[in-house]
C-alpha cells in the first residue's frame, strides 16, 4: 500500500501533458480529451493481481461514465522486458477480450508515470474540466470480494464531480502492485 505522502500530485495540480500510443492504433493525447468535463488516467498492466481482481469493476466505471463525458485512459508504463505480460501485444489481446471501453496505453519510456507519479497498478488520477487533481486513490475498500466493497471511491470521487460538488476525500492510499521500473 502506498501511503498519501508518497504521491507526487496533490489536490489542484495539473495534469501533465501525454502523447502515447494506444493498443486501437491511436496516439492518445490530454488534449484529444478537450471536451471532457472530467479526465481518468489509470495506471494499469496485465500481471497484477490487483489490477485483475478490480478490473471488471473499471470495466463497468468505463461503461457507465465514458456516455456521460468522462475521458478514460488506462496507462501501462510497466517494463515489459522483465514483465513480459505487459507488453503491447499482450495488451491488444487483454483489452480485445475484456472489451475495454477506453483507450489502453503504452508508456514504453516510462515518463508518464514519473510525471503523474503513478506508484502501484491500478492508480487511479481524476482530473476536472481544467486539468487539476481532484481525486487519487484506490477504486473501492475490496479488491478481492466486489459484493463486499463499503466505500467506492473512485465512483462517488466521479460522481461528487459530475453534480459540481467537492471531491472528498480526495485522496485514499492506493494499493497494489508496484510499477515495474526498468533498472
Amino acid at each position: 500500500m502506498a501511503e498519501l505522502s508518497t504521491f507526487r500530485l496533490r489536490p489542484g495540480d495539473p495534469a501533465p501533458d501525454f502523447a502515447l500510443p494506444g493498443v486501437d492504433g491511436s496516439t492518445h493525447r490530454l488534449a484529444d480529451f478537450a471536451e471532457s468535463p472530467l479526465f481518468l488516467a489509470v495506471f494499469w498492466c496485465n500481471h497484477c493481481p490487483y489490477v485483475q481482481a478490480w478490473e471488471s469493476r473499471m470495466v463497468d466505471l468505463g461503461r457507465a461514465y465514458g456516455p456521460k463525458g468522462v475521458g478514460i485512459v488506462l496507462i501501462n508504463s510497466n517494463d515489459a522486458e522483465a514483465y513480459p505480460d505487459d507488453r503491447f501485444e499482450s495488451m491488444e489481446r487483454r483489452a480485445h477480450e475484456k472489451q475495454y471501453p477506453f483507450p489502453y496505453l503504452r508508456d514504453e519510456s516510462q515518463d508518464v508515470a514519473r510525471a503523474y507519479g503513478g506508484l502501484v497498478t491500478p492508480h487511479p488520477m481524476l482530473f476536472d474540466r481544467n486539468r487539476r487533481l481532484l481525486f487519487q486513490g484506490k477504486i473501492d475498500n475490496d479488491h478481492q470480494h466486489p459484493n463486499r466493497a463499503t466505500e467506492k471511491y473512485l465512483e462517488r470521487a466521479i460522481g461528487q464531480a459530475l453534480a459540481g460538488k467537492p471531491v472528498s476525500p480526495s485522496e485514499v492510499s492506493v494499493a497494489g502492485c508496484t510499477i515495474k521500473w526498468r533498472s
